[in-house]
């Protein structure tokens, strides 16, 4: 396979680049030149290592962005797509899209001496014709049983399987066992009746690929007819070398994959050798089957489908789980360990941190991936509110029920529940919740039977819930039923380095939503978000750098675009060239100044000087660690 990049957006569009041994630069002056101001000269590298080509970023200024995410470094797969400024490239391999799909199908001209067709629905070629049409006695009676029980194997056999590949094996084997075919092939077709991916395979196991007549695949598929041909012969095609000769093939079979709305695709089979040819035997015989495989041909392109959507939408909701720090691996680790299991999940970390997003991960990557995912949140109701939410009522039940509703619970049946802030839960809906969780049943208000459930709860708190168990407003059986796998999200302020991330990933993301360019950071405003502990964590960080890039006029974020309590942990002494206006640069000296001089007066205790000050200790050992007084306040 040959690895590529395929420009599909900018002033690049429609170039493509190959990738070889060596590593590729993008930006102004790399190999790949990209004429933006916004890029950086050598903006990001791709590198081949050990088998895998790795994207870096070279700390541009504007950032490199990977399937919508901006990324220090990140693993190619075929279909990422790479932002680079106002450029988009799709890593890709194999051929260019479209080359591949043309050299499956040829022009030539096919010539038979004899034709045999059979529209595709006839009845002779559906699976219980090959029964009845076998002789009458008590011979034929057992072969009979033995034909339906094998075609129903096939069946069976045919729906198991999970993915388009598996089932052209499948087919190939069976062509290769009831016929003489020498080589054979399924061709798959999108829903406007155009070749989409193809299989091949010949009777010694080898899956080169081979032109398969445009022609055949038309009449085949346009008139919905499976065709028996005898000594075909292939004469030259407009165009091609006088030196190629002519082809003859003794006999072919095209059948169609015939679903319930129109054609999937279609079976192929043909030999050269001299020997036994195709009869109508094994034209009703592999007819039966493709009308078999119809049915699962449709089941795993579903499913296909399906898991692309998964993988699109994991992917989106890991555009802002965005973190390379060695606590955001481990955080990835945990999930991806939980996700595979059914167990209950308890999400713990200050407010901002992300707990719904890992919810959603968590059900993404599970086998309920296609299930509801259902969220709810604790805090925002009243309890006769919350009550209905999760448990649902029937009519009547109280006032103002004038239908029946189904709780949240239901809704989620089979898939996952999110219960963000279950802290904040009533006592009695806790006793509830728990009968649900142990019992796998629930009533809604009014009702008079159980109801039973499969549903997987994640829930997710910002309080310490040890506390509230000790405070008796949280029960200790439900805290163990939820604590099965505990899980806690690392604050900003625990992992900074991954700050200028997140930082070039929203600038990049409202860039776009704001039509605004936003070309990166300036070094000042880099060192002011990175020095500043985010009490309100990513949750605050995306507001400040929304309204940054909403509010800004340059093509860098500086730091007078930023909110004052950043500005207030933005260092001193950055050179003469920062751009931190005068005013919050005094600001910050007399803080620290006070801050300095109620310690001292304290004899060194911070919660006493954050006493005379009017600040919550945790507040003041912040503003010490954001302003560098460190070193000042121990000496």
């Amino acid at each position: 396979m040959n690895p590529m990049l395929i420009a599909i957006a900018g002033p690049l569009t429609g170039r493509t680049f190959a990738l070889g041994s060596d590593p590729l630069i993008l930006g102004r002056h790399g190999k790949i030149e990209i004429p933006d101001p916004f890029v950086s000269g050598e903006h990001c590298s791709i590198s081949p290592e050990e088998g895998r080509f790795v994207l870096r970023d070279l700390e541009s200024r504007s950032g490199t962005v990977l399937n919508d995410a901006a990324i220090q470094e990140g693993i190619l797969t075929p279909g990422d797509q790479i932002g680079v400024g106002n450029c988009r490239f799709l890593f890709a391999t194999g051929e260019p899209p479209g080359s591949q799909r043309e050299d499956l199908l040829d022009s030539a001209d096919y010539l038979a001496e004899t034709t045999l067709e059979r529209p595709a629905g006839a009845p002779d070629l559906a699976p219980a014709a090959l029964a009845a049409a076998l002789p009458a006695g008590a011979a034929a009676a057992r072969a009979e049983r033995e034909l339906k029980a094998l075609l129903q194997a096939i069946e069976d056999d045919l729906l198991s399987l999970r993915s388009t590949e598996a089932l052209a094996r499948r087919l190939f084997e069976l062509v290769f066992t009831v016929s003489p075919a020498g080589r054979a092939a399924l061709l798959v077709l999108d829903r406007s009746g155009e070749l989409e991916t193809a299989f091949h395979r010949d009777r010694q196991g080898a899956t080169d690929s081979f032109p398969v007549s445009r022609t055949l695949l038309h009449k085949a598929v346009g008139e919905q007819v499976a065709i028996l041909a005898e000594d075909v012969l292939r004469t030259p095609a407009l165009g091609e070398a006088a030196s190629v000769q002519a082809e003859r093939l003794r006999s072919l079979l095209a059948l169609p994959v015939l679903g319930p709305h129109g054609v999937l695709g279609l079976l192929y089979a043909d030999l050269r050798q001299r020997g036994p040819r195709f009869d109508e035997g094994h034209l009703k015989f592999l007819g039966a089957t493709c009308r078999l495989a119809a049915r699962a041909l449709g089941n795993v392109r579903r499913i296909e489908w399906l898991e692309g959507e998964r993988r699109r939408l994991a992917a989106a909701l890991e555009r802002d789980m965005i973190g390379e720090s060695p606590r955001m691996q481990e955080v990835y680790r945990r999930l991806a360990r939980a996700a595979a299991t059914v167990s209950t999940v308890l999400l713990r970390g200050e407010s901002g941190t992300g707990k719904e997003l890992a919810a959603r991960a968590l059900h993404q990557g599970s086998p309920r991936a296609n299930r509801p995912f259902v969220a709810i949140n604790c805090a925002t109701l009243t309890e006769a509110l919350l009550e209905s939410e999760l448990f649902g009522h029937e009519k009547g039940a109280f006032t103002g029920a004038v239908e029946r509703k189904l709780g949240k619970l239901e809704v989620a049946h089979t898939g996952t529940l999110f219960l963000d802030e279950v802290a904040e839960m009533p006592p009695n809906l806790q006793a509830k919740l728990l009968r649900v969780l142990e019992e796998k049943e629930l009533e809604r208000i009014g009702g008079t039977r159980p109801i039973r459930v499969d549903v997987r709860v994640v829930a997710a708190t910002h309080r310490d819930l040890e506390q509230a168990i000790r405070e008796r407003t949280f029960r200790a059986d439900l805290f163990h039923r939820l604590n099965v796998i505990s899980l806690t999200l690392p604050a900003l302020r625990e992992r900074h380095e991954d700050i200028p991330l997140l930082a070039r990933h929203f600038a990049a993301r409202f860039s776009r939503e704001q039509g605004r360019p936003v070309a990166g950071f300036s070094p000042e405003a880099l060192a002011c978000l990175t020095r500043y502990d985010w009490p309100g964590n990513i949750r605050e960080l995306r507001n400040a750098i929304e309204g940054a890039v909403a509010l800004g006029e340059g093509e860098l974020i500086v730091p007078e675009d930023l909110p004052e309590a950043v500005l207030a942990a933005c260092p001193s002494g950055l050179g003469p060239e920062a751009s931190i206006p005068r005013f919050h640069g005094a600001v910050n000296e007399y803080k620290k100044r006070l801050i300095v001089d109620a310690v001292r007066e304290a004899g060194g205790n911070i919660p006493r000087a954050a006493e005379i000050l009017g600040f919550h200790p945790n507040a003041l050992h912040r503003l010490i660690t954001s302003l560098g007084l460190r070193d000042a306040i121990q000496g």
